[in-house]
């Protein structure tokens, strides 16, 4: 890939940066967080993850100009029929933060009687080529696991400490980062979206820009 160019990174949330800068750290791009251009949140009005994640890109893309990329993302557990879902950051309200959402989640999992409930992480990744674009590329990636009944680990972010991951015996929040960063549902999306953005611009070497004084 040649040149450089700005990116900017539909969220205001420093561990989604911290985890995309890590995966993209090879790549001539600077990504930059949505509130340091002085964005604000998109309304996620969308009922599922895709939709509120064109939603945040197209808004970001809108304000600056340049190209966005967006996820929604969140954790689906199976006894409380996929909630919290798409209102995984928000689950205890708006603004309400980390440790209320996970706090609320271990309530309502309790009143069901349930151990270890089945629960995945799902998360839908978009990038837009501007704020018009009719074609964005998604992918989608998805974490299997289970719920422990309490917080474990002080790596990562969000429900981390309660998602454990069988295939490494631990919580998520326990895991090196680097090895998060190799399978975690938002590095699944990532690496599908390279995939899709390869595909769809096989001639150039570097994700396209918005030309100057167009719409595209």
């Amino acid at each position: 890939m040649a040149g450089s160019q700005r990116i900017v990174i539909a969220s205001s949330n420093t561990g989604k940066l911290r985890e995309l800068v890590a995966w993209l750290h090879e790549w001539p791009v600077e990504l930059v967080n949505q509130s340091d251009l002085g964005v604000t949140e998109a309304d996620e009005s969308g009922i599922s993850f895709v939709e509120n994640a064109i939603l945040k890109a197209r808004h970001a893309c809108s304000a600056t100009g340049l190209p966005a990329i967006a996820d929604d993302s969140g954790i689906e557990v199976e006894i409380l029929d996929g909630a919290p879902g798409v209102r995984s950051a928000r689950f205890a309200g708006p603004g309400a933060g980390d440790e209320k959402n996970l706090q609320l989640l271990l309530e309502r999992v309790r009143g069901t009687g349930a151990v270890n409930p089945v629960a995945r992480f799902q998360c839908l990744m978009v990038f837009m080529a501007h704020a018009g674009d009719a074609t964005p590329v998604i992918a989608q990636g998805t974490w299997n696991g289970h719920l422990v009944p309490e917080p474990r680990g002080s790596h990562g972010f969000g429900y981390d400490p309660i998602f454990f991951v069988p295939t490494h015996g631990c919580t998520s929040a326990e895991l090196d980062p680097t090895i998060k960063n190799q399978i975690s549902h938002r590095a699944q999306a990532l690496a599908g979206l390279l995939q899709g953005l390869r595909a769809r611009f096989p001639a150039q070497s570097e994700i396209p820009r918005r030309r100057a004084g167009t719409g595209r």
